[in-house]
């Protein structure tokens, strides 16, 4: 871990996909990590519930809601380091509840930065989304391709993306965005694209999906985690909006085919109605040009597509209780 050794760091989103995994990598480094985490009635930490109990032990969590003012600056008191993952971040979601996804993207992020301002934390990094491109208008898609909100997901975060932006340029907050391209890998829940074709191949006949035309840049979770480590070590970064890809894409009818071979039955591939997203909403290809991330921060992505499907098959496949298989999740 180096750099992050000792130091108190806040992750927002901590019961998250990524969040969970960035915690146990903060965790194992040697940082004082304390977890954000949305309250419910439950008392449920999310995905913090699979990490190792010495990692757990080792956690301040925190429950409470990004658009709570009060609660937010309490969580970064007494923090060096804030990672801002919290967010509402299904698009079918955005879909049907476009004021809550915008007041906890778009006004939790400026809870977020307030509180940094405030508290004098010594960096923000914030967690971006490659929807905030909408459909390559040119590939690779580097860092000045222009933003799109193709969904209200991806609008609340280009508005976030920009929230943290102003408050680099107005008050000198020391803020970097990173900004990963489709991350997949153990713990994701089948609200995503592999997730559901994997828990489908192996169990069912069919996999039900939606465009099998569309093109996406898979990045395995260990390669997005390390990302935002290396961004919040990495000097003379501040202000600055990083690609987190692989560079290479793939159809989504292909990748169904790929995670059939590896899982290694015959299923049949259908597309379902009702996972198409609106005509002008869908996001047809996304392509990363992750160069600036691999000058700026030394990082670059360790995992093959295969590589990184064969950890991903192996954990659902020892977790099926965690998934419905077949049901359209958003």
């Amino acid at each position: 871990m180096g750099k992050l050794d000792g130091k108190r760091v806040l992750v927002t989103g901590a019961g998250g996909f990524i969040g969970s995994q960035l915690v146990e990598s903060l965790v194992l480094g040697g940082a004082n990590v304390r977890a954000f985490v949305r309250y419910n009635s439950r008392g449920d930490s999310g995905l913090l519930r699979q990490l190792p109990i010495d990692v757990v032990r080792e956690l301040d969590v925190v429950a409470g809601d990004l658009r709570d003012t009060a609660a937010v600056d309490r969580a970064v008191r007494d923090i060096d380091l804030v990672f801002h993952l919290g967010a509402i971040i299904s698009i079918p979601y955005s879909y049907k509840h476009p004021m809550e996804t915008a007041e906890t993207n778009f006004m939790g992020t400026l809870n977020v930065l307030l509180a940094c301002l405030s508290h004098n934390v010594e960096r923000l990094i914030h967690t971006s989304t490659s929807e905030v491109y909408g459909t390559a208008q040119f590939t690779p898609m580097d860092e000045n391709h222009p933003l799109q909100g193709q969904s209200p997901y991806s609008a609340s975060k280009i508005g976030a993306d920009k929230l943290v932006e102003s408050f680099y340029r107005s008050y000198n907050l020391p803020a970097v965005t990173v900004r990963p391209f489709n991350t997949y890998g153990p713990r994701q829940s089948a609200r995503a694209v592999i997730p559901t074709i994997i828990t489908q191949a192996l169990t069912a006949e069919r996999i039900y999906l939606g465009n099998l035309d569309t093109r996406r840049d898979f990045t395995y979770v260990r390669d997005t985690v390390n990302g935002f480590i290396c961004a919040a070590e990495a000097e003379g970064i501040l202000g600055q909006e990083l690609n987190l890809g692989t560079g290479t894409d793939i159809s989504i009818g292909e990748l169904a085919r790929q995670i059939i071979r590896l899982v290694g039955r015959p299923v049949e591939i259908v597309t379902e109605s009702e996972r198409m997203r609106p005509e002008k909403s869908e996001v047809m290809r996304l392509l990363s040009d992750n160069g600036l991330a691999r000058r700026v921060l030394d990082w670059e992505p360790a995992y093959s597509l295969e590589e990184g499907l064969r950890e991903t098959i192996a954990w659902i496949g020892e977790h099926m209780d965690f998934y419905h298989v077949g049901q359209y999740e958003i």
